[in-house]
């Protein structure tokens, strides 16, 4: 039986390069894309993994990454939707033109690779579409309002797009990963609520101090790979998939159940705001 192609973007760190090596090793063919890999790509990685160059806020880039895989395999089995950046700082702080660059990767960049790939896999009346969203998606997280507000646009998208696509035979899935340690902690950007001029400067830095230590005190990503790996094998997977620490996957649950006021209180006082 051939191998599944699978599409990972954003594989060169994170999450994204967890996956990829993960399910490189479980025998996918997997391509993963980064702004700066060659292309056409040279050679695989260390792990088997066939890096080309995406990019998601690009349309050319996208179909030429996507036109490469389809000239070597023929087909596109499955894509893990995954590229992305953090922000944080309050919501006042950010400019609009922050706003603006974090939807066009974090939203705008798996919305452009879902109408890529919905094309070929119409016709091949067969394919998995993963998005991957956060916890942050279900639950608006303070002091990091806008990385949250893309979150909850992927949702919403998913959500119709599931729909949409199902009698061509394509499944749409949400993974909502919790806090893991990855090198998202260091490369998200901070905006001017650090600064002194700031009214939430003294709660910004407190807050994002409890994030970073959640971050870096948890799991290795390579739980969310497994987790991937076994939803590519399930010709029904359900919508959501949550993987994480018990404590925010149940505050989730909670939001849909109790009164907001609840959950709110219970944010706040985690992250150090009352």
């Amino acid at each position: 039986m051939d191998k599944k192609v699978v599409l990972i973007t954003g594989a060169s760190s994170g999450i994204g390069k967890a996956c990829a090596k993960y399910l490189s090793s479980k025998d996918f063919r997997v391509y993963g894309t980064s702004r700066k890999a060659s292309f056409p790509p040279v050679e695989k990685d260390d792990h088997n993994v066939i890096m080309i160059r995406m990019d998601v806020k690009d349309d050319i880039s996208i179909q030429q990454g996507i036109d490469y895989i389809l000239d070597k395999e023929g087909r596109i089995d499955a894509v893990v939707n995954n590229a992305g950046w953090g922000i944080s700082g309050s919501i006042e702080d950010t400019t609009v033109d922050q706003v603006r660059q974090l939807f066009e990767t974090n939203y705008f960049g798996q919305l452009r690779v879902c109408r890529s790939v919905i094309p070929i896999m119409r016709k091949q009346q067969k394919g998995h579409i993963i998005n991957v969203s956060s916890i942050g998606g279900v639950l608006g997280l303070p002091f990091q309002g806008i990385y949250s507000a893309t979150k909850f646009a992927i949702e919403g998208m998913t959500e119709a797009l599931r729909m949409e696509v199902q009698e061509f035979g394509i499944s749409v899935v949400l993974v909502e990963p919790g806090d893991f340690k990855t090198s998202f902690t260091k490369q998200r950007t901070k905006v001017s609520s650090n600064n002194s001029s700031s009214p939430y400067q003294k709660k910004a830095i407190e807050t994002m101090k409890v994030v970073e230590h959640d971050e870096q005190q948890g799991s290795s990503p390579e739980k969310i790979a497994i987790v991937i790996g076994k939803i590519l094998l399930d010709s029904r997977p359900r919508l959501r998939y949550r993987v994480g620490p018990f404590s925010q996957k149940f505050i989730a649950v909670m939001k849909g159940i109790f009164p907001y006021s609840l959950t709110q209180w219970i944010l706040m006082k985690y992250y150090k705001l009352r």
